[in-house]
Protein backbone atom coordinates (compact mmCIF):
# COMPACT_ATOMS: atom_id res chain seq x y z
CA UNK A 1 0.00 0.00 0.00
CA UNK A 2 1.17 3.53 -0.87
CA UNK A 3 0.90 6.02 1.82
CA UNK A 4 1.94 9.06 0.17
CA UNK A 5 -1.89 11.25 -0.08
CA UNK A 6 -4.14 10.34 -3.05
CA UNK A 7 -3.60 13.78 -5.09
CA UNK A 8 0.05 13.38 -4.49
CA UNK A 9 0.05 9.90 -6.90
CA UNK A 10 -2.73 10.80 -8.70
CA UNK A 11 -0.66 13.91 -9.86
CA UNK A 12 -0.45 14.02 -13.68
CA UNK A 13 2.72 12.64 -15.08
CA UNK A 14 2.52 14.22 -18.59
CA UNK A 15 0.26 17.39 -19.97
CA UNK A 16 -1.86 14.70 -21.45
CA UNK A 17 -3.03 13.61 -17.95
CA UNK A 18 -3.60 17.46 -17.16
CA UNK A 19 -7.13 18.08 -16.02
CA UNK A 20 -8.69 21.01 -17.50
CA UNK A 21 -6.55 24.49 -18.39
CA UNK A 22 -7.30 23.86 -21.77
CA UNK A 23 -6.62 27.52 -21.88
CA UNK A 24 -3.16 26.61 -21.97
CA UNK A 25 -2.50 23.12 -23.25
CA UNK A 26 -5.05 23.02 -25.92
CA UNK A 27 -4.31 22.68 -29.39
CA UNK A 28 -2.22 26.00 -30.89
CA UNK A 29 -2.13 27.17 -27.09
CA UNK A 30 1.21 28.56 -25.92
CA UNK A 31 1.94 26.02 -23.59
CA UNK A 32 1.23 22.92 -26.38
CA UNK A 33 3.37 25.00 -28.61
CA UNK A 34 6.45 25.10 -26.27
CA UNK A 35 5.89 21.06 -26.17
CA UNK A 36 5.77 20.88 -29.26
CA UNK A 37 8.79 22.69 -29.91
CA UNK A 38 10.93 20.69 -27.23
CA UNK A 39 11.62 23.97 -25.81
CA UNK A 40 10.41 25.27 -21.95
CA UNK A 41 10.90 28.46 -21.20
CA UNK A 42 10.71 30.16 -17.28
CA UNK A 43 7.33 30.99 -16.20
CA UNK A 44 4.61 31.74 -13.97
CA UNK A 45 1.39 29.60 -12.76
CA UNK A 46 -0.94 31.26 -10.49
CA UNK A 47 -4.25 31.08 -9.44
CA UNK A 48 -6.50 29.44 -6.67
CA UNK A 49 -5.33 26.78 -4.50
CA UNK A 50 -5.74 23.11 -5.97
CA UNK A 51 -5.64 24.13 -9.61
CA UNK A 52 -2.75 22.25 -10.53
CA UNK A 53 0.13 24.93 -10.59
CA UNK A 54 2.92 22.77 -9.07
CA UNK A 55 1.04 19.16 -11.01
CA UNK A 56 1.14 20.95 -14.61
CA UNK A 57 4.89 22.12 -13.59
CA UNK A 58 6.00 18.89 -12.81
CA UNK A 59 3.92 17.13 -16.17
CA UNK A 60 5.69 19.61 -18.30
CA UNK A 61 8.95 18.03 -17.22
CA UNK A 62 7.88 14.42 -17.69
CA UNK A 63 6.51 14.96 -21.43
CA UNK A 64 9.95 16.58 -21.91
CA UNK A 65 11.86 13.76 -20.28
CA UNK A 66 13.53 16.76 -18.18
CA UNK A 67 14.92 16.05 -14.38
CA UNK A 68 12.85 18.29 -12.19
CA UNK A 69 13.46 19.71 -8.72
CA UNK A 70 10.54 20.65 -6.34
CA UNK A 71 11.41 23.96 -3.93
CA UNK A 72 9.79 26.00 -1.63
CA UNK A 73 10.45 29.84 -1.90
CA UNK A 74 9.67 30.14 1.93
CA UNK A 75 10.81 26.82 3.50
CA UNK A 76 14.21 26.24 0.90
CA UNK A 77 17.26 28.43 1.37
CA UNK A 78 19.00 30.15 -1.45
CA UNK A 79 21.92 27.09 -0.63
CA UNK A 80 19.23 24.80 -1.98
CA UNK A 81 19.29 27.25 -4.68
CA UNK A 82 22.43 26.82 -5.52
CA UNK A 83 22.89 23.22 -5.27
CA UNK A 84 20.30 23.09 -8.18
CA UNK A 85 21.84 25.08 -9.71
CA UNK A 86 25.22 23.00 -10.00
CA UNK A 87 23.27 20.46 -10.69
CA UNK A 88 21.94 21.82 -13.98
CA UNK A 89 25.66 22.67 -15.04
CA UNK A 90 27.08 18.86 -14.23
CA UNK A 91 23.91 17.20 -15.59
CA UNK A 92 22.27 19.36 -17.99
CA UNK A 93 19.01 21.06 -18.13
CA UNK A 94 17.13 21.19 -14.80
CA UNK A 95 13.31 22.51 -14.48
CA UNK A 96 13.40 24.10 -10.72
CA UNK A 97 9.77 24.24 -9.31
CA UNK A 98 9.27 27.04 -7.39
CA UNK A 99 6.34 27.03 -4.78
CA UNK A 100 4.82 30.16 -3.17
CA UNK A 101 6.75 32.04 -5.99
CA UNK A 102 6.08 35.19 -4.68
CA UNK A 103 7.42 34.90 -1.36
CA UNK A 104 11.21 34.73 -2.79
CA UNK A 105 13.31 37.00 -0.95
CA UNK A 106 15.77 39.79 -2.56
CA UNK A 107 18.62 37.30 -2.21
CA UNK A 108 17.25 34.58 -3.91
CA UNK A 109 15.87 36.65 -6.81
CA UNK A 110 19.14 38.01 -7.41
CA UNK A 111 20.66 34.57 -7.63
CA UNK A 112 17.77 33.89 -9.73
CA UNK A 113 18.07 36.43 -12.42
CA UNK A 114 21.06 35.70 -14.41
CA UNK A 115 19.50 31.96 -14.94
CA UNK A 116 16.48 32.82 -15.86
CA UNK A 117 17.95 33.95 -19.29
CA UNK A 118 20.69 31.12 -19.48
CA UNK A 119 18.27 27.96 -20.66
CA UNK A 120 20.45 25.76 -18.58
CA UNK A 121 17.81 26.38 -14.99
CA UNK A 122 14.04 26.05 -16.29
CA UNK A 123 12.21 27.96 -13.55
CA UNK A 124 8.40 27.56 -13.18
CA UNK A 125 7.33 29.55 -10.13
CA UNK A 126 3.58 28.34 -8.64
CA UNK A 127 1.74 30.56 -7.04
CA UNK A 128 -1.88 31.93 -5.67
CA UNK A 129 -0.99 35.58 -5.34
CA UNK A 130 -1.56 37.30 -8.95
CA UNK A 131 2.30 37.97 -10.13
CA UNK A 132 1.94 41.50 -11.51
CA UNK A 133 0.99 42.51 -7.74
CA UNK A 134 3.61 40.09 -5.58
CA UNK A 135 6.66 39.11 -7.83
CA UNK A 136 9.72 41.74 -8.46
CA UNK A 137 9.34 43.14 -11.75
CA UNK A 138 12.81 42.67 -13.07
CA UNK A 139 11.79 38.83 -12.18
CA UNK A 140 8.68 39.03 -13.90
CA UNK A 141 9.86 40.36 -16.59
CA UNK A 142 11.88 37.16 -17.47
CA UNK A 143 9.27 35.23 -16.98
CA UNK A 144 5.61 33.39 -19.23
CA UNK A 145 2.96 34.63 -17.18
CA UNK A 146 -0.09 31.42 -16.83
CA UNK A 147 -3.07 32.04 -15.28
CA UNK A 148 -5.03 28.97 -14.21
CA UNK A 149 -8.43 28.54 -13.30
CA UNK A 150 -10.55 26.70 -10.60
CA UNK A 151 -11.50 23.34 -12.35
CA UNK A 152 -14.98 23.19 -13.06
CA UNK A 153 -17.45 20.43 -11.61
CA UNK A 154 -17.46 17.63 -14.43
CA UNK A 155 -13.68 18.01 -14.57
CA UNK A 156 -13.51 17.00 -10.87
CA UNK A 157 -16.51 13.99 -11.40
CA UNK A 158 -14.04 12.64 -13.95
CA UNK A 159 -11.06 12.56 -11.65
CA UNK A 160 -12.71 11.20 -8.83
CA UNK A 161 -14.03 8.36 -10.89
CA UNK A 162 -10.35 8.12 -12.40
CA UNK A 163 -9.26 7.73 -9.25
CA UNK A 164 -11.46 4.97 -8.37
CA UNK A 165 -10.66 3.19 -10.93
CA UNK A 166 -6.71 3.50 -10.76
CA UNK A 167 -4.99 0.07 -9.23
CA UNK A 168 -1.39 2.05 -9.66
CA UNK A 169 -1.73 5.00 -8.57
CA UNK A 170 -5.51 5.63 -7.20
CA UNK A 171 -7.97 3.47 -5.11
CA UNK A 172 -8.47 1.10 -7.46
CA UNK A 173 -7.22 -1.93 -5.06
CA UNK A 174 -9.89 -1.48 -3.08
CA UNK A 175 -13.65 -2.46 -3.59
CA UNK A 176 -15.53 0.78 -3.71
CA UNK A 177 -18.98 1.67 -4.50
CA UNK A 178 -19.32 5.70 -4.94
CA UNK A 179 -22.50 7.11 -5.18
CA UNK A 180 -23.48 9.75 -8.21
CA UNK A 181 -24.60 11.76 -5.34
CA UNK A 182 -21.91 11.82 -3.24
CA UNK A 183 -19.20 12.00 -6.34
CA UNK A 184 -21.51 15.67 -7.23
CA UNK A 185 -21.53 16.73 -3.69
CA UNK A 186 -17.59 16.36 -3.37
CA UNK A 187 -16.90 17.88 -6.57
CA UNK A 188 -19.61 20.57 -6.42
CA UNK A 189 -18.72 21.65 -2.19
CA UNK A 190 -14.58 21.59 -3.09
CA UNK A 191 -14.62 25.16 -5.13
CA UNK A 192 -12.85 23.98 -8.40
CA UNK A 193 -9.45 22.52 -5.91
CA UNK A 194 -9.06 19.36 -7.04
CA UNK A 195 -6.66 18.76 -4.05
CA UNK A 196 -9.52 19.27 -1.70
CA UNK A 197 -12.30 16.90 -3.14
CA UNK A 198 -9.44 13.96 -3.91
CA UNK A 199 -8.23 14.11 0.24
CA UNK A 200 -11.91 14.02 1.28
CA UNK A 201 -12.31 10.85 -1.57
CA UNK A 202 -9.26 9.40 0.18
CA UNK A 203 -10.86 9.56 3.89
CA UNK A 204 -14.42 8.45 2.60
CA UNK A 205 -12.84 5.62 1.37
CA UNK A 206 -10.28 5.02 4.16
CA UNK A 207 -12.38 5.87 7.18
CA UNK A 208 -15.62 3.88 5.50
CA UNK A 209 -16.00 0.11 6.89
CA UNK A 210 -16.66 -2.30 4.52
CA UNK A 211 -20.34 -3.61 4.67
CA UNK A 212 -21.28 -7.65 4.44
CA UNK A 213 -20.46 -8.23 0.76
CA UNK A 214 -16.97 -6.48 1.05
CA UNK A 215 -17.24 -3.13 -0.52
CA UNK A 216 -16.99 -0.30 0.86
CA UNK A 217 -19.74 2.09 0.28
CA UNK A 218 -19.61 6.33 0.04
CA UNK A 219 -22.62 7.43 -0.03
CA UNK A 220 -23.65 11.56 0.44
CA UNK A 221 -23.93 11.25 3.72
CA UNK A 222 -20.38 9.94 3.82
CA UNK A 223 -19.41 12.90 1.66
CA UNK A 224 -20.87 15.11 3.34
CA UNK A 225 -18.44 13.96 6.60
CA UNK A 226 -15.24 14.22 4.82
CA UNK A 227 -15.81 17.54 3.00
CA UNK A 228 -17.16 19.12 6.17
CA UNK A 229 -20.03 20.56 4.07
CA UNK A 230 -24.09 19.68 4.63
CA UNK A 231 -25.32 18.61 0.96
CA UNK A 232 -26.43 21.85 -0.47
CA UNK A 233 -29.22 21.73 -2.93
CA UNK A 234 -28.20 24.21 -5.93
CA UNK A 235 -27.52 22.96 -9.34
CA UNK A 236 -25.63 26.01 -10.94
CA UNK A 237 -26.93 24.78 -14.35
CA UNK A 238 -30.39 24.20 -13.67
CA UNK A 239 -34.02 26.45 -12.68
CA UNK A 240 -32.47 26.82 -9.14
CA UNK A 241 -29.44 28.45 -9.77
CA UNK A 242 -31.03 31.48 -11.71
CA UNK A 243 -33.81 31.59 -9.24
CA UNK A 244 -31.65 32.42 -6.46
CA UNK A 245 -29.63 34.74 -8.10
CA UNK A 246 -33.23 36.52 -10.02
CA UNK A 247 -34.26 36.78 -5.77
CA UNK A 248 -30.60 38.08 -4.89
CA UNK A 249 -30.78 40.76 -7.13
CA UNK A 250 -34.70 41.68 -6.12
CA UNK A 251 -33.86 41.44 -2.68
CA UNK A 252 -31.06 44.28 -3.25
CA UNK A 253 -33.11 46.34 -5.61
CA UNK A 254 -36.11 46.62 -3.35
CA UNK A 255 -33.69 47.62 -0.45
CA UNK A 256 -34.34 44.13 1.73
CA UNK A 257 -30.89 43.65 3.41
CA UNK A 258 -32.02 40.96 5.55
CA UNK A 259 -33.38 38.90 2.15
CA UNK A 260 -30.20 39.93 0.24
CA UNK A 261 -28.00 38.67 2.59
CA UNK A 262 -30.22 34.83 2.88
CA UNK A 263 -30.01 34.61 -1.03
CA UNK A 264 -25.86 35.59 -0.94
CA UNK A 265 -25.86 32.93 1.94
CA UNK A 266 -27.43 30.20 0.27
CA UNK A 267 -24.83 31.15 -3.32
CA UNK A 268 -21.79 31.14 -0.84
CA UNK A 269 -22.77 27.53 0.57
CA UNK A 270 -23.24 26.26 -3.10
CA UNK A 271 -19.33 28.07 -3.65
CA UNK A 272 -20.61 30.05 -6.46
CA UNK A 273 -18.11 33.00 -6.24
CA UNK A 274 -18.11 33.91 -10.11
CA UNK A 275 -21.93 34.15 -10.21
CA UNK A 276 -22.13 36.16 -7.00
CA UNK A 277 -19.43 38.83 -7.91
CA UNK A 278 -20.72 39.04 -11.62
CA UNK A 279 -24.65 39.92 -10.36
CA UNK A 280 -23.04 42.25 -7.48
CA UNK A 281 -21.17 44.41 -10.53
CA UNK A 282 -24.89 44.55 -12.74
CA UNK A 283 -26.69 45.54 -10.06
CA UNK A 284 -24.14 48.19 -8.36
CA UNK A 285 -24.62 49.94 -12.27
CA UNK A 286 -28.41 48.36 -13.19
CA UNK A 287 -30.03 49.99 -9.99
CA UNK A 288 -28.30 51.87 -7.77
CA UNK A 289 -26.48 53.73 -11.09
CA UNK A 290 -26.54 57.43 -10.60
CA UNK A 291 -28.20 57.72 -7.10
CA UNK A 292 -24.88 56.29 -5.73
CA UNK A 293 -21.85 57.39 -8.07
CA UNK A 294 -19.79 55.72 -6.05
CA UNK A 295 -20.97 52.12 -5.54
CA UNK A 296 -20.07 50.84 -8.71
CA UNK A 297 -16.45 51.58 -7.97
CA UNK A 298 -16.80 49.97 -3.90
CA UNK A 299 -18.61 46.96 -5.44
CA UNK A 300 -15.83 46.27 -7.64
CA UNK A 301 -13.23 46.64 -5.05
CA UNK A 302 -15.44 44.36 -2.81
CA UNK A 303 -15.17 41.80 -5.62
CA UNK A 304 -11.23 41.59 -6.16
CA UNK A 305 -10.91 41.92 -2.83
CA UNK A 306 -13.42 38.43 -2.94
CA UNK A 307 -11.03 37.30 -5.77
CA UNK A 308 -7.82 37.51 -3.54
CA UNK A 309 -9.03 36.57 -0.71
CA UNK A 310 -11.51 33.28 -1.74
CA UNK A 311 -13.94 31.93 0.94
CA UNK A 312 -14.19 31.52 3.11
CA UNK A 313 -12.79 35.19 4.07
CA UNK A 314 -14.20 36.20 0.78
CA UNK A 315 -18.13 36.69 2.46
CA UNK A 316 -16.66 39.35 4.31
CA UNK A 317 -16.01 41.86 1.69
CA UNK A 318 -19.36 40.44 -0.46
CA UNK A 319 -21.49 41.23 2.96
CA UNK A 320 -20.10 44.54 3.27
CA UNK A 321 -20.91 45.20 -0.34
CA UNK A 322 -24.81 43.84 -0.63
CA UNK A 323 -25.43 45.53 2.49
CA UNK A 324 -24.11 48.70 0.94
CA UNK A 325 -26.01 48.43 -2.51
CA UNK A 326 -29.12 47.45 0.04
CA UNK A 327 -29.36 50.91 1.32
CA UNK A 328 -28.48 52.95 -1.36
CA UNK A 329 -30.96 54.95 -3.32
CA UNK A 330 -31.77 53.66 -6.25
CA UNK A 331 -31.70 54.63 -9.68
CA UNK A 332 -31.51 52.85 -13.45
CA UNK A 333 -31.66 56.37 -15.65
CA UNK A 334 -28.54 56.01 -16.98
CA UNK A 335 -29.03 52.16 -18.16
CA UNK A 336 -32.79 53.14 -19.35
CA UNK A 337 -31.78 56.26 -21.09
CA UNK A 338 -28.76 54.12 -23.55
CA UNK A 339 -31.36 51.60 -23.95
CA UNK A 340 -34.09 53.82 -25.69
CA UNK A 341 -31.20 55.18 -27.52
CA UNK A 342 -30.65 51.88 -28.45
CA UNK A 343 -34.19 51.22 -29.72
CA UNK A 344 -33.96 54.41 -32.14
CA UNK A 345 -30.43 52.82 -33.17
CA UNK A 346 -32.47 49.41 -34.01
CA UNK A 347 -35.50 51.07 -35.72
CA UNK A 348 -33.76 54.79 -37.73
CA UNK A 349 -30.25 53.37 -38.16
CA UNK A 350 -27.67 55.37 -38.78
CA UNK A 351 -28.91 58.96 -39.94
CA UNK A 352 -26.54 61.18 -41.10
CA UNK A 353 -24.43 63.55 -38.77
CA UNK A 354 -24.91 67.12 -38.55
CA UNK A 355 -21.99 68.38 -40.50
CA UNK A 356 -20.71 70.83 -38.25
CA UNK A 357 -19.63 67.65 -35.64
CA UNK A 358 -18.15 65.39 -37.95
CA UNK A 359 -14.41 64.95 -38.35
CA UNK A 360 -12.79 67.46 -40.41
CA UNK A 361 -9.25 66.83 -39.59
CA UNK A 362 -8.36 65.95 -43.50
CA UNK A 363 -7.27 67.31 -46.84
CA UNK A 364 -10.67 68.09 -48.11
CA UNK A 365 -12.63 68.64 -45.37
CA UNK A 366 -13.94 71.95 -45.36
CA UNK A 367 -15.21 71.36 -49.46
CA UNK A 368 -17.10 68.94 -47.61
CA UNK A 369 -18.70 71.50 -45.18
CA UNK A 370 -16.74 69.32 -42.65
CA UNK A 371 -16.79 70.53 -39.08
CA UNK A 372 -17.91 74.10 -40.97
CA UNK A 373 -19.99 76.25 -38.20
CA UNK A 374 -18.89 73.99 -35.83
CA UNK A 375 -18.89 76.34 -32.23
CA UNK A 376 -16.26 75.14 -29.89
CA UNK A 377 -17.83 75.15 -26.54
CA UNK A 378 -14.41 76.30 -24.28
CA UNK A 379 -14.42 79.22 -26.31
CA UNK A 380 -17.77 80.43 -24.78
CA UNK A 381 -18.72 80.72 -20.90
CA UNK A 382 -19.51 78.19 -19.04
CA UNK A 383 -18.26 75.81 -22.16
CA UNK A 384 -22.03 75.75 -23.06
CA UNK A 385 -22.97 76.90 -26.28
CA UNK A 386 -26.53 76.41 -28.25
CA UNK A 387 -25.88 73.74 -31.44
CA UNK A 388 -27.50 70.37 -32.84
CA UNK A 389 -25.67 66.93 -32.11
CA UNK A 390 -28.31 64.42 -32.93
CA UNK A 391 -29.04 63.83 -36.46
CA UNK A 392 -32.19 65.68 -37.82
CA UNK A 393 -34.17 62.36 -37.73
CA UNK A 394 -34.05 62.33 -34.16
CA UNK A 395 -32.89 65.85 -33.25
CA UNK A 396 -36.20 66.01 -30.95
CA UNK A 397 -35.77 63.02 -29.31
CA UNK A 398 -35.31 62.87 -25.48
CA UNK A 399 -33.49 59.70 -24.03
CA UNK A 400 -32.45 61.13 -20.38
CA UNK A 401 -34.98 61.17 -17.54
CA UNK A 402 -33.44 61.80 -14.24
CA UNK A 403 -35.44 61.12 -11.12
CA UNK A 404 -33.57 62.60 -8.40
CA UNK A 405 -33.61 59.94 -5.76
CA UNK A 406 -30.90 60.94 -3.92
CA UNK A 407 -28.56 63.83 -3.90
CA UNK A 408 -26.39 62.71 -6.63
CA UNK A 409 -29.04 62.14 -9.10
CA UNK A 410 -30.88 65.62 -7.99
CA UNK A 411 -27.72 67.15 -8.95
CA UNK A 412 -27.29 65.53 -11.72
CA UNK A 413 -31.08 66.28 -12.85
CA UNK A 414 -30.28 69.89 -12.13
CA UNK A 415 -27.35 70.28 -13.74
CA UNK A 416 -29.11 68.59 -16.90
CA UNK A 417 -32.36 71.42 -17.07
CA UNK A 418 -29.49 73.99 -16.33
CA UNK A 419 -27.41 72.92 -19.86
CA UNK A 420 -30.70 72.73 -21.44
CA UNK A 421 -32.16 76.09 -20.43
CA UNK A 422 -28.88 77.51 -21.21
CA UNK A 423 -28.20 75.71 -24.69
CA UNK A 424 -31.94 75.95 -25.36
CA UNK A 425 -31.19 72.19 -26.28
CA UNK A 426 -34.40 70.33 -27.04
Amino acid sequence: MNHEPLAFRMRPRTIDEVVGQVHLLGEGALISRMVTAGTLQPMIFYGPPGTGKTSLATALAGSMELRYKLLNAVEHSKKDLQIAAEEAKLYGQLVLILDEFHRLDKGKQDFLLPYLESGKLIVIGATTANPYHSVNPAIRSRCHIFELFSLQENEILNSLRAAIDDEERGLGYISTKLDDDAARHIASSSGGDLRSALNALELAVLSTPKNEDGIIHVDVSVAEICMQKKNFNHDRDGDAHYDVLSAFQKSIRGSDADAALHYLARLIEAGDLVSINRRLLVIAYEDIGLANPQAGARTLAAIQASERLGFPEARIPLANAVVELCLSPKSNSAYRALDAALADVRKFGSPPIPDQIRDAHYAGAKELDRGVGYLYPHDYEGALVAQQYLPDKLKDHRYLHLKGSSKFEKAFKDADQNIRAKTKHR
